[in-house]
């Protein structure tokens, strides 16, 4: 009985921390308003992707460069990346962000270009059938090893661009590709997510983890596992399961809001 009392109160006390950061508010200081610049879906799916790739280190310039990259891209990304011509990409060799430099910016956008030329939406790139087919604690794992494979499956697919794209097989924790799902996948009524992809179920999600989310979670005798790779992802999902089956991942913004925003280390 009181490891109940002590699993609703958990719940209770992370759902509030959900409604605190849930919220039209949360959008301008993170990385999802790159994508939220947009309205056509295609536009939304490619500014996420190169916000949630950039994403690392200083939140003001991850904004500020996934911003840069939308202006050099004329504000629309699927129709430069389809339409592009030769000459289009000049203005794109003085790109860089970190170490994500004009060699990985050229091949991204050769990736989709050959990928929109056959698919209306990069909601395909990741749940082929063979992802959807696993059981939910395998479809994600599936989902972005399938997703790694094809990425790099053009002929000039460069080397150091791998480091750029994780995948659960090196046993990454994945963290950038994860939160990018969470955008594309989950859908409520704060405005925040898009919900666009339908494929699979809010449910399937895997929480993003990264060093300030994985002391959050150990604070909270949430996880386990010392390393902060793909184990420790699934251990966390499937904890959070408990608090909420159908939308767990929604408690990555309560777990964001305590590490980044509260310091609650």
């Amino acid at each position: 009985m009181e490891q109940v009392k002590n699993l609703a109160s958990l719940t209770a006390f992370f759902n509030e921390k959900v409604d605190r950061y849930n919220r039209p508010s949360f959008i301008a200081a993170d990385p999802i308003c790159v994508p939220h610049l947009f309205s056509k879906k295609q536009d939304i799916e490619i500014a996420g992707f190169y916000a949630a790739i950039f994403a690392w280190g200083n939140r003001t310039t991850i904004i500020n460069k996934a911003k840069e990259l939308m202006q050099l891209m004329d504000l629309a990304p699927h129709d430069f990346c389809l339409n592009h011509q030769e000459t289009d990409l000049k203005k794109m060799l003085g790109f860089k962000h970190r170490t994500f430099n004009a060699t990985d910016l050229l091949y991204s956008i050769s990736f989709m270009k050959m990928h929109y030329s056959q698919h209306k939406s990069l909601e395909s790139a990741f749940f082929n059938k063979q992802a959807l087919a696993e059981e939910q604690d395998k479809r994600i794992e599936a989902a972005l090893t399938g997703f790694h494979q094809y990425f790099f499956s053009l002929e000039e697919a460069p080397n150091r661009t791998r480091k750029h794209i994780a995948t659960p097989y090196k046993n990454s924790s994945c963290k950038r590709l994860n939160m990018y799902l969470r955008w594309m996948v989950r859908k409520d009524k704060q405005g925040v997510d898009f919900g666009i992809w339908k494929s699979i179920s809010p449910a399937d999600l895997i929480c993003p983890i990264d060093l300030h989310v994985a002391r959050v979670a150990k604070r909270f005798q949430l996880l386990d596992r010392k390393q902060t790779d793909w184990a420790a992802a699934v251990e966390l999902t499937q904890y959070l399961r408990t608090l909420d089956a159908k939308d767990p991942v929604k408690y990555d913004f309560a777990l964001f809001g305590l590490g980044v925003m509260e310091k609650y280390v």
